[in-house]
This record gives structure tokens, C-alpha cells and sequence, in this order.
């Protein structure tokens, strides 16, 4: 994590101190800022995790009043959860924390994420439910474009990051590490055969392919995200 950012997630740690004195239990850095001792994208908020001990909703209106500045110091408004409710929150949005616990910073207090791990079979109902969702706003998005190139490079080039959180993830649960386009190009390919477009969407997720290839791509996209269902289905047959 960059210095800069430490300094804006200690600010933010400061102020809530200033709210809920010793009932602040955890201030956690997750995300692009986390990740990396590098610079994040020009622009890209400071992602938090905050853990209180009995949350209230005069705690929430004191942050409520605050956001304001936070969001000027470079922050993202923070997730904010109760400790009680921390740990039962795992199995209903394991992706998300999964993330946070796979690359994280905690900053003040104690680490919420020691000893807790996601279960593999709630994360693979979160993506059998990603996958099917990715696939219907592929079809939706289609047909909201009339057939305008310009709408359907836009639909596809939007829909590459989510597509490559969905790989992460599916690599995860097969115990594969693989986060970079390439890597996640030759999994994809592992598990539901070779196809161009999965490379070339992985590329645009992270800023490399040309904006004038994202229509093109989107009849070799569907059929992979199609194959990618077909995939994960399996695991409720077998189950």
C-alpha cells in the first residue's frame, strides 16, 4: 500500500475514533490499494472495511455527516458492518470477502479476517450465480444495443472486469492462483476449452486490447460465457 493511501485510511481511522471512541474495532484497506506497494489507477478511491462494535444509527448519521470530506480526501464511502454480524456475513457474500481477505491491509485495530476463512461450497453457489447472471446481462445488454456497434463495444468492454472476477474465482475454488489476463485466459481455456475471445476480453479488463475489437468479439464471447454455465451446472448435478 502507498504511502498516500496509508495516510488517507489512518484520516479516516481518526475520525471514526472521534465518533466511536473504543467501540471501533478494525479499519482494513482492501482492494486495488491493498494489492500493490504501486500507485492505483489515476483516480480510484481508497477502499475500506470498517468493523464497530454495536452500530447504531446515530453512528451511521455522525459518518453520514462526514462522507462528504472523506470522499475529497480520495476515500470510497466506507463498508461499514457490526462486529456481531461480521463473521455470519461471510457465507452470504463470499466473493466480496473472499477478495478482502485474499489482499487486505488493516490499518487500525485488530485484523476482522484472522481465522475465518469462506467455505468453498458458498462460494460456489455465489458463482454458479454470477456466472448465469453475467450470461443473462450479456443477452439483455444485446438487445438493448439495436444492433449499434458502438453499444455493443460498450456492453462487452464493461462486462470484461466482472468476466475476470468470475475467473479469479473459479480458479480459487480448483486451488489454481491466477489473476493476471494471460493466466486467467489459460484457465478459461482449461475448463471450458480454447476460444480467442476470452483472451481478448481478459486484455480489455486490463486495458490492453483496442476499443475497436470489442464488438467483434461479442458472438465467440457469448458462446465462451454460455460454456462457462454449462461449466458450472455441473457442480449443482453432482451435487
Amino acid at each position: 500500500m502507498t504511502r498516500d493511501a496509508r495516510r488517507t485510511a489512518e484520516g479516516l481511522a481518526s475520525d471514526l475514533r472521534a465518533i466511536v471512541a473504543d467501540r471501533l474495532r478494525s479499519v482494513v484497506v482492501f482492494g486495488t490499494h491493498a494489492a500493490s506497494d504501486h500507485d492505483a489507477p489515476t483516480g480510484e478511491p481508497v477502499r475500506t472495511l470498517v468493523v464497530i462494535e454495536k452500530l447504531g444509527v446515530a453512528d451511521l448519521d455522525a459518518c453520514a455527516r462526514r462522507v462528504t470530506g472523506w470522499a475529497r480526501n480520495g476515500l470510497a464511502t466506507p463498508l461499514v458492518i457490526g462486529s456481531d454480524e461480521f463473521a455470519r456475513s461471510l457465507d452470504a457474500f463470499p466473493i466480496e470477502f473472499g477478495a478482502m481477505i485474499a489482499s487486505h491491509v488493516v490499518v487500525s485495530g485488530v485484523n476482522p479476517f484472522e481465522g475465518l476463512t469462506v467455505g468453498k461450497d458458498d462460494l460456489r453457489r455465489a458463482c454458479e450465480v454470477h456466472a448465469r447472471s453475467h450470461l443473462l446481462h450479456l443477452r439483455e445488454g444485446y438487445l438493448e444495443a439495436r444492433g449499434d456497434p458502438a453499444a455493443i463495444h460498450d456492453l462487452v468492454a464493461r462486462s470484461a472486469a466482472p468476466l475476470t472476477a468470475l475467473l479469479v474465482n473459479l480458479a480459487h475454488i480448483d486451488g489454481v492462483t491466477a489473476t493476471a489476463p494471460g493466466a486467467l485466459a489459460g484457465f478459461a481455456a482449461r475448463i471450458i476449452g480454447p476460444a480467442p475471445a476470452r483472451g481478448e476480453v481478459l486484455a480489455m479488463a486490463a486495458g490492453h486490447a483496442p476499443a475497436s475489437d470489442a464488438a467483434r468479439v461479442y458472438p465467440a464471447y457469448l458462446e465462451a460465457v454460455e460454456r462457462l454455465v454449462a461449466y458450472v451446472d455441473r457442480w449443482s448435478a453432482a451435487s
